[in-house]
């Protein structure tokens, strides 16, 4: 996409604007916890026909999986916490995005910025946080709380210039929408496969000298082992279907013990290890801003 053309879909879309303190997002997405279903969205955005055929020739996942989780989890802490700078962030991913086109041996030629595609990656954020709410934290989402939080991400959604015709008008809506594209639409990819396979075994970073190859495999098992358990687990059943996943009675049991036990324990955390490090930045400077203003109002007239 040229600048000419972005900048025509700035004036046609709704008004564009960062988070601000006081929103769900702003309180809860730079939360340590996201990164326990961001594993879900990935992958229910690599079975989506589009994002699956890019995804498979321009991603790094499969070569640096860790460098690319960094720079995703970055990226979506810059669209929430980074105030006029998260616009930027948008049209970054726009113009990066603009070029990521590929034709599938059937002769299909895929889009990344397609509007269906590139509304289906926002839209499984609203599946993951809506999920994580029901797993990670003390209780599960009402759905008053549903509705409030889907209308943040509608503006999310303007500010990476999605369609009008590809975001639901409320939360009702979107998750009929979400059902119809999860058992119709998505579909049986060996990118989603390939992305499975990459989390349960995380390669080291290509810096890593040779001889300490082993050791990092031995440390970072677990890890990968419960990566891959909770990404599948917090997965709809039906592309877990499609997929040809297992998840049994006694799976869920665990999963929901799991759950539990970080509902409770990361509360209790220091906000700077709660928190990602652009969140809580972002969250102390606006307490510094907030007492600025204290003492400013408070000055002699």
């Amino acid at each position: 996409m040229t600048a000419a053309a972005l900048d025509a879909d700035s004036r046609t879309a709704p008004e564009r604007s960062p988070f601000a303190p006081g929103t769900r997002m702003w309180d809860e997405t730079g939360l340590i916890t996201f990164s326990l279903t961001a594993g879900s969205a990935f992958l229910l955005q690599t079975m989506e026909p589009t994002i699956a055929a890019v995804v498979d020739e321009h991603s790094t996942f499969r070569t640096d999986p860790l460098g690319r989780a960094v720079r995703s989890i970055g990226s979506v802490m810059m669209w929430v916490y980074g105030g006029d700078e998260a616009i930027a962030e948008a049209d970054r991913l726009r113009k990066m995005h603009a070029s990521l086109n590929t034709t599938t041996p059937d002769g299909v030629r895929h889009k990344a910025l397609a509007s269906g595609p590139w509304a289906w990656v926002l839209h499984t954020g609203t599946f993951a946080f809506t999920e994580n709410a029901e797993y990670f934290a003390r209780r599960p989402l009402t759905s008053a709380e549903k509705e409030a939080y889907y209308q943040e991400t509608v503006q999310l959604m303007r500010n990476f210039l999605v369609p009008p015709k590809e975001i639901p008008a409320n939360y009702t809506e979107f998750e009929r929408f979400f059902t119809d594209m999860v058992e119709n639409h998505l579909q049986d990819t060996g990118t989603a496969h390939d992305y499975l396979r990459v989390i349960r075994s995380i390669a080291p970073p290509a810096q890593l000298p040779r001889a300490l190859r082993p050791a990092w495999k031995r440390m970072v098992a677990p890890v990968g082992r419960l990566q891959y358990f909770v990404t599948v687990g917090t997965t709809p059943e039906a592309a877990r279907r499609k997929l040809g996943l297992t998840w049994s009675d006694s799976d869920e049991r665990k999963l929901k013990a799991l759950g539990w036990l970080i509902a409770r324990m990361v509360p209790l955390l220091p906000e700077r290890v709660r928190y990602f490090p652009i969140a809580y930045e972002a969250r102390r400077l606006e307490r510094d801003r907030a007492r600025l203003r204290k003492v400013i109002n408070l000055r002699p007239m």
